[in-house]
């Protein structure tokens, strides 16, 4: 069988490069994927750390997809009572350290799935990458220093968050950052095994420090997570086959946006830029109502509801599907806004030598998650948990031993010419939308794949602090079609071009003559490597 060539994109180049190394060294795309998350923990460690969640879509040619969902659950002490006295539970401090971290346990179910398919790698060597910048440095980025700046006043005060700050200011773009407790930390993974993490000596130490802070999660909430296989939902449109994560992520929206545009390209067929743009926030809007409505933990459900797989999926039946299309207009925008959903993430797709290939997410919510750090381990938390509601029969309640709502959502498809496409963003809010600009940008429009990730996009609703729920649009593309969206009843606002705020899009396509392709997105500080550029 002839060799697929590899492929690896990330938002940090130190990432995609520990990536390249362990595919061109023969190593699976998993492999690769958990070498480049630990990279991208310490180089990135605003957006994602080992205290956070992660989500994958692993595909191997001729298969269906399979879908990991490593998410954090809440403390079996964590309900209203423990909050009682607070109207929300607090973003950041000892309090908002509610779920458990899921990520690395996602990494040991991952690599238990590599290794049926062939002899694994030794943690040690996927691990030297990152155990080296942490102990040796890192060059901090524009992205890292604007998120220090941004939080300094916050977490500076936080447990063990001056090791973020070892000058005690803000970083500065250039500067040195080493994180040698947490260099320590993977050295420590390396030699007992990941599942050290959550039952071993790592566990015992972190259960103390985050009693310390005054979290809510003990040594046998540690204990008693697993991660769970679970079933992709899917959606066939004309394009091809679509797959995502289930509740409680927001994979359906993203699924629903282009399953919605691919509708509407059947039957309005819209020709200038400004229709396409204006039809996919319309579609945005109809798949968010729907998500708002209807994503939580299965578990809320009685028997007779759980399955709540299917009770997705069936928004993405025909009749659901018009249903939802007829309510947009291709002239007039529908009034808004919505609840938006804030997030911090990092979004990484591979593909290896026999044409599998992963599309992962991981992540710590907002820039630094919690501000708690374990003093022992170097390791953020999570503040995932702020997305509970302290209301008393609210979907999504604070409940012990819940998953909160995801905005995580990494994507995959199986085009109709053969080729297969391994995509995503960080952005909360934003993926769903970003995932809809790029795929439409390169499947309907065939613009090339860095074309399709580096064109001008727009965000709707609120996001990254902001308190307006408006459309957002970088300037470039605000200054081709923005008087046409206006005229059309958008609440539009022109933002910087090139802007961060539109997240960190990348994609890997594997071609059906074994070459691939990827791109990786100019907002961030990443790197793409492939066979074939476009």
């Amino acid at each position: 069988m002839k060799k697929t060539d590899i492929a690896f994109t990330a938002p940090h180049h130190a990432a995609t490069k520990t990536g390249q190394k362990i595919l061109e060294q023969g190593g699976t795309a998993i492999e690769a994927m958990v070498a480049a998350a630990a990279t991208i923990a310490v180089v990135y460690p605003h957006m994602n750390g080992l205290g956070g969640d992660g989500f994958w879509l692993i595909s191997e040619p001729n298969k269906k997809p399979i879908a990991i969902n490593a998410a954090g659950k809440a403390a079996k002490a964590a309900n209203l009572d423990f909050y009682q006295g607070h109207d929300a539970i607090p973003a950041r401090g000892g309090k908002a350290t509610v779920t458990m971290a899921g990520a690395v346990a996602g990494w040991d179910k991952a690599l238990s799935i590599s290794q049926t398919w062939q002899p694994s790698c030794s943690l040690q060597e996927l691990f030297t990458s990152a155990i080296e910048q942490a102990k040796h440095g890192i060059q901090v980025t524009q992205s890292l220093a604007n998120a220090s700046e941004k939080t300094y006043a916050e977490l500076k005060d936080q447990q063990g968050f001056s090791c973020f700050l070892p000058m005690g200011v803000p970083l500065k773009a250039g500067d040195t950052l080493a994180l040698p407790k947490l260099g320590e930390t993977l050295s420590l993974l390396a030699n007992q095994g990941l599942d050290s993490f959550y039952r071993g000596e790592l566990a015992s130490r972190l259960a103390t420090d985050l009693a310390a802070a005054g979290s809510p999660l003990g040594l046998d909430d540690f204990a008693v997570y697993q991660v769970e296989l679970v079933e992709p939902i899917q959606v066939t449109t004309r394009m091809g086959t679509l797959y995502n994560l289930p509740a409680p992520t927001q994979g359906i929206a993203s699924l629903l946006i282009l399953a919605l545009y691919d509708e509407l390209q059947a039957t309005i067929g819209p020709t200038s830029e400004a229709d396409q743009i204006h039809l996919l926030i319309e579609a945005t809007k109809q798949a968010f109502i729907v998500r708002n409505r209807h994503v939580t933990d299965p578990a809320r459900f009685s028997l007779a509801e759980q399955d709540q797989h299917q009770h997705l999926a069936n928004f993405l039946s025909p009749p659901e599907l018009t249903k939802m299309r007829t309510a947009i207009s291709p002239t007039h925008a529908q009034a808004w806004p919505h609840e938006a959903k804030q997030g911090d993430t990092i979004w990484m797709g591979a593909c290896d030598q026999q044409g599998r290939m992963v599309s992962y997410i991981q992540s710590l919510y907002w820039e630094f998650g919690s501000g708690v750090v374990s003093p022992s381990t170097g390791i953020v938390w999570n503040n995932r948990g702020t997305a509970f509601s302290l209301e008393a029969g609210h979907p999504q309640e604070l409940q012990p031993e819940l998953q909160p709502f995801h905005t995580l959502n990494p994507a995959f498809a199986e085009l109709q010419d053969g080729r297969r496409m391994s995509y995503g963003t960080m952005g909360g809010e934003g993926q769903p939308q970003t995932q809809a600009a790029l795929f439409s940008r390169y499947v309907y429009q065939q613009h090339s794949l860095s074309d399709a990730i580096r064109s001008g996009r727009w965000l709707l609703g609120r996001t990254w602090g902001e308190e307006s729920h408006n459309l957002k649009m970088e300037a470039d593309l605000a200054a081709e079609i923005g008087t046409d969206l206006l005229a059309r009843g958008h609440d539009l606002v022109a933002v910087h071009a090139n802007n961060e705020l539109m997240g960190h899009a990348g994609a890997v396509v594997c071609h059906t003559d074994g070459s691939t392709s990827a791109a990786t997105d100019p907002r961030s500080d990443g790197q793409a490597v492939a066979s074939r550029d476009e």
